[in-house]
């Protein structure tokens, strides 16, 4: 009798996991690799080589500390992409603080409602990114802010911040300029510094991440040194990387795609992380890319597009590529042909994850063929485990639809202060449930089919979404599609669609229509089509199919169905 795989699949690896705090692995990078550039600011013209990134963070950590923070505490950032952002990241690990991650998008609720979630002591702020004044917003908040001494305020709406750290060089009343800190380092500072390498511990605590739940309040993500290291080493081991590599990185860094991947993938391999702008700029990508000759970038397709669609791209050299990620986003297969044909990234790979997962845990490899790195997320990453399951919990076979459940080292302490969430999400055997449907392959290749929640139920029959994406990614005039379900008196969901156009050219509901019929079943084509110029998104590039299918609630009039 043969017994049938099921979808069960472990990352056995015979290389181990690295059991130290991020401080300590910079310490490392700076002995091996010290006169290595480990940092490239493009925009803010700054080169920093690894020795230098370990002798800034070593003064900031301990200029932390002599402004009166203690392990433990919780630290906000709220910047964007910046040589400041970095030192950050890698001082507070140093330090034993646990830094949580803004949004730079966030206004003024989400950032008292994140601030106060997890009770942060210090805040290290830019002044403004683009439409957001930062110290405007601050200063509406925590007024009394301006009439405090720094490290010493006492704020109604903010009863547990007490320092505030502002970027740039003008002043303002009660806070910090970010370079006053290394300055606040005393010889007593320096020395609990050095004192806390052997009492910090890689399973404590050290990063907080809000993820943005399309329902609710978000929820602090909470995760340990042993979590983003290895997760960011494994990541960037995948694509091979070396101390010769010279990542682009024009992800957010308050996001895992940035922090983890792009910086920790970094620096437990001595490779050179290179930021581009402040936040994702086509050209500023471009230009970066030449001018640094970089070997690797990141981005979530939607990026990626925006790269190779650029009336400017044909200008730039972009031949020194050779690998990167994509990821964030269900990546459609024509871009990802592409980026392998026009941008020389031969041996780009896919990966899937979660902020709840630190956050890889299936990346495509280098040398898997393309027609598995576009079809598929590749397999299963070093030591983790994953398996799917159906409604009632139990594995179903290879090949059958079911959620996505993780476990192992990436999986997060929990979410902050929230232990019911945390116990519906982690369950008694320790596994990660993330919402995702999937299949695995016979040979452990992975594929995301939706969001648990996004099936579409038309007439008693399951859609799912992305399978119908795919196919309208076909069409030549079609530069991006999302689909989604609409409630319908008669069939209980109804699908929608919408559309961006390439430039120049111009498309009805009709053709779209036409395009589908005898092609794929019936109920899979979009009973409503719209045209618009971009989706609704969260920062990292996430499409908000909730604010679309609103949307569509309110423009047909649609009473929303009751379901029990």
């Amino acid at each position: 009798m043969t017994h049938q795989a099921t979808s069960y699949v472990h990352g056995a690896s015979d290389v181990p996991l690295l059991y130290q705090t991020i401080g300590d692995a910079l310490d490392e990078a700076a002995a091996r690799w010290g006169g290595n550039e480990a940092l490239v600011s493009c925009h803010q013209n700054i080169r920093w080589t690894y020795a230098e990134l370990k002798a800034r963070a070593d003064e900031f950590a301990a200029g932390l500390i002599g402004s009166g923070l203690q392990p433990g505490d919780r630290i906000g950032i709220w910047s964007p992409n910046c040589a400041e952002w970095l030192l950050t990241q890698f001082a507070t690990a140093k330090a034993g603080l646990i830094l949580v991650n803004i949004n730079p998008a966030y206004r003024l609720s989400e950032l008292e409602y994140a601030l106060n979630k997890v009770g942060a002591k210090a805040l290290i702020t830019a002044s403004t990114f683009k439409s957001s004044n930062y110290l405007e917003m601050l200063a509406t908040l925590a007024p009394e802010i301006v009439h405090a001494t720094p490290g010493r305020i006492e704020a109604a709406k903010l009863p547990w911040l007490k320092l505030v750290v502002r970027m740039g060089t003008e002043r303002t009343p009660g806070m910090l300029n970010f370079d006053d800190v290394p300055a606040r380092a005393s010889a007593g500072s320096r020395e609990a510094v050095a004192g806390l390498r052997g009492k910090l511990q890689p399973d404590d605590a050290i990063n907080i991440q809000f993820t943005s739940g399309t329902t609710g309040a978000p929820k602090g993500a909470t995760l340990t040194h042993f979590n983003i290291l290895n997760n960011g080493r494994n990541v960037a081991a995948a694509q091979g990387f070396t101390d010769q590599d010279r990542l682009c990185i024009p992800v957010p860094l308050y996001h895992c795609f940035g922090m983890v991947m792009g910086n920790l993938g970094c620096v437990t391999h001595g490779a050179t992380m290179v930021y581009p702008a402040e936040a994702f700029d086509p050209v500023a990508v471009l230009r970066a890319v030449e001018t640094e000759k970089c070997t690797a970038l990141y981005g979530v397709p939607t990026m990626f597009v925006a790269e190779l669609e650029h009336p400017e791209f044909e200008r730039f050299d972009l031949s020194s590529l050779r690998t990167g990620v994509m990821a964030g986003a269900p990546c459609p297969i024509e871009v990802m042909k592409k980026v392998v044909a026009r941008m020389h990234m031969r041996e780009v790979t896919i990966c899937y994850g979660m902020t709840e997962t630190s956050p890889v845990s299936f990346q495509s490899a280098t040398s898997d063929p393309l027609e598995k790195r576009v079809a598929t997320v590749g397999r299963i990453h070093p030591h983790v485990e994953v398996k799917i399951v159906d409604e009632n919990g139990r594995t179903v076979a290879r090949g059958e639809r079911g959620e996505l459940l993780t476990r192992g080292y990436s999986v997060m302490l929990g979410y902050w202060d929230d232990k019911e969430k945390t116990r519906e999400a982690i369950d008694a055997a320790g596994w990660m449930h993330t919402g995702d449907l999937a299949t695995l392959d016979d040979e452990g290749f992975g594929n995301i089919v939706g969001r648990v929640k996004d099936m579409v139920i038309r007439g008693g029959e399951n859609v799912y979404p992305r399978e119908v994406e795919e196919y309208l990614y076909r069409h030549p005039k079609i530069q991006d599609v999302s689909v989604f379900g609409v409630p319908d008196a008669k069939y209980g969901e109804e699908l929608a669609a919408w559309i961006t156009v390439r430039a120049g050219e111009s498309l009805t509901d009709e053709d779209v229509r036409a395009f589908c019929k005898g092609q794929i079943a019936h109920y899979k084509i979009p009973r409503y089509v719209r045209f618009v110029d971009a989706f609704p998104m969260t920062v990292t590039g996430k499409i908000q199919k909730f604010v679309m299918r609103e949307a569509m609630v309110a423009e047909l009039d649609i009473k929303e169905q009751k379901t029990a």
